[in-house]
């Protein structure tokens, strides 16, 4: 099985124009995802996917692999569909988020584990809720699995609701799980789910997952104790840098 880790990586953001090209103690942060990713053993390849020549160019200062794609993506999985038609001969696609510098390389193998089951054609990772603050954002999706391990659903909300308990006692009633922004895909369903419209539900929550599920692909989860540090505001890059 040969396995391609793709980074997307675009210049325009809403809340952080420039993000992957900021500097983390010395390394911009597109250089800091890169250099974890080729950690990863499960990984036969790494390439980031960008439409910008300023990207461009930060990646050719240090060796990174690329590819340019089209500028009309809405979703980085839409820019890893791309990157899998330019380089053909990868039966599974690992989808890392360019905004989380400090990912740990296991993260990125243990979902690539899924796919040693032939019937698994999507998959990503979740982690166990402790914290009420965690279980009450609605920046924070969370996620509902099946007898399999399989998401059955992705939700801002805080799901199940336990009616009959008092929401302070939740976390002791019930295990909750929050969604890690990790996915992967193999070759052909990658081409399938690009071609799928918006869905209601996607649309609804604003989590592009929900169209693969209102559309009957099952999504295998593993759960990981490693906790992601993702980058969405200039905010956030302060908090790890502790300034």
């Amino acid at each position: 099985m040969k396995v391609l880790g793709v980074i997307p990586a675009r210049f325009s953001s809403t809340r952080f124009p420039g993000k992957p090209l900021v500097d983390i103690q010395g390394k911009s942060m597109i250089r800091r995802v890169y250099e974890q990713a080729l950690k990863a053993k499960g990984l036969d390849k790494v390439v980031v996917a960008t439409d910008d020549e300023r990207i461009a160019e930060e990646l050719k200062s240090f060796g990174a692999e690329y590819i340019m794609t089209g500028t009309e993506h809405q979703s980085g999985t839409d820019r890893c569909a791309e990157v899998a038609r330019q380089l053909p001969g990868f039966e599974v696609l690992i989808n890392i988020q360019g905004d989380e510098p400090f990912i740990d390389p296991a993260q990125i193998d243990l979902l690539v584990s899924c796919f040693t089951d032939p019937k698994v054609q999507l998959a990503t990772l979740i982690k166990e809720i402790h914290t009420q603050a965690e279980l009450f954002n609605h920046n924070l999706p969370k996620v509902v699995l099946n007898a399999k391990k399989e998401a059955v659903y992705f939700s801002r909300q805080t799901i199940p609701y336990l009616r009959n308990t008092e929401k302070e006692n939740w976390l002791q009633a019930h295990l909750f799980y929050k969604h890690i922004g990790i996915y992967g895909y193999t070759a052909p369903v990658l081409q399938e789910i690009t071609q799928l419209p918006p869905s209601s539900l996607e649309i609804a929550e604003s989590l592009e997952q929900l169209r693969w599920v209102e559309n009957g692909y099952a999504i295998q989860t593993r759960v990981t104790d490693f906790e992601t540090i993702a980058i969405d505001t200039p905010e956030d890059l302060k908090k790890i840098l502790g300034a």
